[in-house]
């Protein structure tokens, strides 16, 4: 296991019953609090990233935008917000999806993916898969091809990556619980 690997698991912390009861949530606020922390996790996902054919990186609302535009800067390529449903001000596409406690609608611009551009899909979290199944829908609804996902952490035994691999088998995750 990395030097990184091991310093994001000392710092992130576990919030129990949040949202609700029986939930035990995976805080990266922490990792947020420590500056050399979050260049080096910058870097990390940089590094796997600048090997692939990347025109766009999409982050997803909200933790989803802190290392999402640090990709898409590092790597030169634009930053896609998706967001909660009513959020973007110009027109959009929707999507509907089920989380692990709800239901929730995201969209992105209308103009946000070009036609065949290969997009990665960067979220701080993969549990059951269904806010990062909603954007790569939004990505093929767009005409834009999937690239890959990107994930902070991963909880395997929730099995999110069974669903994101119908999109694409490249997903890559730094921490795995």
């Amino acid at each position: 296991m990395s030097d990184l690997v091991n310093h994001i698991r000392q710092v992130i912390r576990d919030v129990n019953d949040f949202p609700k009861p029986g939930i035990v949530f995976k805080d990266i606020t922490p990792v947020l609090a420590d500056p050399d922390l979050c260049v080096s996790v910058a870097h990390e996902l940089k590094e796997y990233w600048i090997h692939h054919e990347v025109d766009g990186v999409i982050g997803i609302e909200s933790r989803g935008f802190i290392f999402g535009m640090q990709m898409a800067q590092q790597l030169g390529v634009p930053f896609i917000p998706v967001r909660k449903a009513g959020k973007l001000p110009y027109r959009t596409i929707r999507h509907a999806y089920e989380l692990e406690y709800g239901s929730a609608e995201m969209e992105i611009h209308i103009d946000a993916v070009a036609e065949g551009h290969n997009i990665v899909i960067h979220d701080d979290l993969l549990a059951t898969g269904g806010t990062a199944v909603a954007a790569a829908e939004l990505v093929e609804k767009s005409g834009g091809h999937v690239a890959g996902f990107s994930f902070l952490v991963e909880l395997e035994s929730l099995n999110g990556r069974l669903k994101v691999q119908n999109y694409c088998g490249n997903i890559h995750s730094i921490i795995h619980y």
